[in-house]
């Protein structure tokens, strides 16, 4: 057993020293295919990613497998996609015209993901290039038969959500085309300057003259009520006039004189009837002269702390 392995080990020394120079090419040359062909050989199919393969030699596009994430080796012939099925975003400029003939320059944002069961058909119909084949002329198509509808201060201020509508349509009919549209925004609407300042300022023309609109129906309705008001004041003195008599009056005077001669803060009540029937209040606080007491009139008693005066027999008096 030892003679065999002997043997066969010099065989390969022989072989090897008399064509090293060939082995060591060859092995060469297998490394600089295989470093070349990798990129044609290798594929890695990263997060948020799906594969489709294309046979040269056996169908062409496999449509009925879509290949997850992870290494994946095919012949260095045949060709292997890779589509990013997650939610991308697409901006995309345009020029559309509205129903007078002015120019908008729109700014969108489309955001769209492929159908990730139907990556292969998508690939054999339209191609790695399905945004601007399919998903660009769609929205475009749509929006330049919307607004071609309508006037330019339409389409500015009250019927962004009309068009919106239609684009929701436009994004079903796309679809049926193995692409998921999830929404399209109108980020910008630019009009021609001069353009844009005269509708805003119709626009606040309108709300200046909704505003006084409101201020007119608000002063009507104020007058209204006034005029209630006055109503029903009128109505209450009317009333109370009938029930007003010169022995009502002389009892009201009696018993606010009463709570006044109660109160604490009550100084001086001078009590007497004069021409209007009603009772007379003097305050201390107040420079009383001896004009001020005879201008009470006749027959009023004023008595304080330091000079009584004489009663009358009409009149009462009350200090604290």
């Amino acid at each position: 057993m030892g003679n065999i392995f002997r043997s066969f080990k010099g065989f390969i020394g022989n072989v090897w020293f008399q064509n090293r120079i060939r082995i060591i090419f060859s092995i060469l040359g297998l490394l600089f295919i295989a470093v070349f062909l990798s990129p044609r050989i290798i594929y890695n199919v990263g997060p948020g990613q799906a594969g489709v393969l294309w046979y040269r030699f056996f169908g062409g596009t496999v449509v009925e497998k879509v290949y997850p994430e992870g290494i994946r080796f095919i012949f260095p012939w045949d060709k292997f996609f890779i589509y990013n099925v997650r939610i991308q975003e697409l901006k995309h400029e345009m020029y559309v015209l509205s129903k007078n003939g002015l120019t908008f320059h729109l700014n969108l944002s489309i955001r769209y993901r492929p159908e990730y069961d139907f990556v292969g058909l998508l690939h054999k119909r339209v191609g790695p290039e399905y945004p601007q084949k399919v998903i660009i002329p769609q929205v475009e198509s749509v929006l330049r038969t919307t607004i071609g509808k309508y006037l330019p201060e339409e389409v500015y201020t009250t019927k962004r959500a009309v068009i919106q509508k239609y684009l929701l349509e436009a994004s079903a009919q796309v679809s049926s085309k193995f692409i998921i549209i999830d929404e399209v925004i109108i980020r910008q609407i630019e009009l021609p300057s001069q353009i844009k300042e005269a509708i805003e300022n119709k626009l606040t023309q309108q709300q200046k003259a909704e505003a006084y609109e409101f201020i007119i129906e608000r002063e009507k309705k104020e007058k209204i009520r006034k005029k209630i008001e006055a109503q029903g004041i009128q109505t209450f003195q009317r009333i109370v006039a009938t029930t007003l008599t010169d022995r009502l009056l002389a009892w009201k005077g009696v018993e606010a004189t009463l709570a006044l001669a109660q109160s604490d803060n009550t100084k001086v009540v001078v009590i007497g009837r004069g021409k209007d029937g009603l009772p007379i209040i003097l305050d201390l606080k107040q420079d009383l002269t001896q004009n001020t007491i005879q201008d009470t009139g006749k027959g009023i008693g004023l008595m304080t702390e330091e000079q009584p005066i004489n009663q009358d027999k009409n009149f009462e008096q009350v200090t604290d």
